[in-house]
């Protein structure tokens, strides 16, 4: 009896997870379900490593507190294929840096990110905004009150990242004086209800020198 109800769980699990198509945080599972979070965790950990030891078409994803299906990238060309889905435009190498920047100072001001690049990154952030990669999250308090950005469980989901804490260490110097991208996304992404975000370039060689003396404001 007990064998049955966990597996009535599994699938009440799964059905939750395939009609949300996004991130289900697994407090709301276990609201839903009226059971407690560590035999949702539980269900939710076999169900992972049985779409991916089985090979099946979809694989679970863990996302911070959050639970999501996707395809498996196994099949991402196929998918699009069926579907006609467009293949996104790559990232460019001023976006890859604008994205680093905000993924280890996070959160940050734009004007932070030109102060480190040398550069306005006004565009770039907005396309970053527009690919849901990083997202505003307040406001600085200082005169002005500029934006800051963050990351977006689209950016971990990309990176294939559980959480920010999983991002390497923080790039060093290099013998130029200037920093490494050493974050890097698989090149074939799930696609989840549509969207593809797919690593098909190479890390940007350099981001500008930070200056050692005075930490700049963010």
């Amino acid at each position: 009896m007990e064998h049955l109800e966990m597996k009535e769980i599994e699938s009440a699990v799964e059905a939750i997870l395939f009609a949300s198509g996004e991130p289900v945080q697994t407090e709301r599972i276990c609201v839903a379900l009226e059971i407690d979070q560590p035999t949702v965790e539980q269900v939710l950990q076999r169900l992972m490593d049985y779409y991916a030891y089985e090979r099946r078409g979809i694989r679970l994803l863990h996302i911070e507190d959050s639970w999501q299906l996707c395809s498996a990238p196994d099949y991402a060309d196929l998918i699009r294929k069926a579907f006609e889905i467009r293949k996104p435009a790559k990232l460019s190498q001023p976006a890859l840096e604008v994205l680093t920047i905000i993924a280890y100072y996070q959160p940050t001001t734009r004007a932070y990110v030109d102060q480190i690049r040398g550069v306005d990154s006004a565009y770039t952030i907005g396309l970053l905004l527009e690919r849901k990669l990083i997202e505003e999250c307040g406001r600085l308090q200082v005169p002005g009150r500029p934006r800051l950005y963050r990351t977006t469980k689209a950016f971990l989901r990309a990176f294939h990242l559980n959480s920010l804490e999983d991002l390497p260490e923080m790039p060093g110097m290099e013998a130029d004086g200037q920093l490494r991208l050493v974050i890097d996304a698989p090149r074939n992404m799930p696609i989840v209800r549509g969207e593809n975000y797919e690593k098909t370039h190479e890390a940007p060689e350099c981001i500008q020198r930070l200056r050692k003396e005075k930490k700049p404001l963010r």
